[in-house]
């Protein structure tokens, strides 16, 4: 499956509890009617600091991610194309100021521990200067996902590739030009163990690592919540 993002900001007008509403309980349930969905999940910021690292952080200043799945690029076409999802696009500017897409090839390193992990955090990812999609990939993925993996008590590791940026025509209000190369899903119990992981040994390799292929990190700690 491919995952297609939003990286959302709320309406400065509204505060942040009337955004978490609108979202959930309006927005949601028009985009859980979107044809060919295979999940859904809305991932409220609820931390913005640089948790536990400290690498550069980027530009993004964003309220929340939308995850939503679809079987390939032809479905996710075709949800887009369909009246469910104008429906969704149309109420967006009741609680959305902007919305930046991407698409993403997700790979799960390490499996979520779904019983036990409820802290997430989220991170968008640009690479180096200089770099080329194909290098980013290839020390991303073919390097640093073995030494994520051995943190000790992560309960759950993913990397989304992105694929594609861009916006649709009348709908999505970005420009395809973003910062973001990839996004990384990682979970834990507790902050307890979230901040003993970055502290331990393998998080001074991986960290020492992505020096080499990062411009910078801007993390988040989201509330997940699942609609589809």
């Amino acid at each position: 499956m491919i995952v297609r993002m939003g990286l959302l900001k709320k309406r400065a007008d509204i505060n942040t509890d009337q955004f978490r509403r609108h979202w959930r309980e309006v927005h949601g349930p028009l985009a859980a009617k979107v044809p060919g969905l295979r999940a859904y999940h809305q991932n409220h910021v609820v931390d913005k600091t640089q948790l536990a690292i400290d690498h550069a952080r980027g530009s993004w200043d964003l309220d929340g991610i939308s995850e939503l799945w679809f079987d390939d690029i032809d479905s996710m076409n075709s949800a887009i194309a369909s009246d469910a999802y104008k429906a969704v696009a149309a109420d967006s500017a009741n609680c959305m100021a902007a919305t930046s897409v991407i698409v993403a090839k997700q790979t799960d390193v390490v499996p979520h521990d779904r019983a036990n992990a409820t802290i997430k955090r989220m991170s968008i990812l640009e690479r180096k200067h200089g770099l080329t999609p194909d290098d980013f990939r290839h020390e991303w993925l073919d390097k640093h996902a073995a030494m994520v993996a051995k943190f000790p008590a992560i309960a759950g590791y993913s990397q989304n590739l992105v694929t594609q940026r861009g916006a649709t025509p009348g709908i999505d209000s970005d420009d395809g030009d973003l910062a973001a190369d990839g996004i990384v899903e990682m979970w834990f119990r507790n902050t307890e163990d979230l901040t003993a992981a970055f502290r331990s040994p393998a998080a001074e390799v991986s960290q020492r690592h992505a020096l080499d292929f990062l411009q910078n990190i801007t993390t988040f700690l989201v509330d997940v919540h699942v609609v589809v």
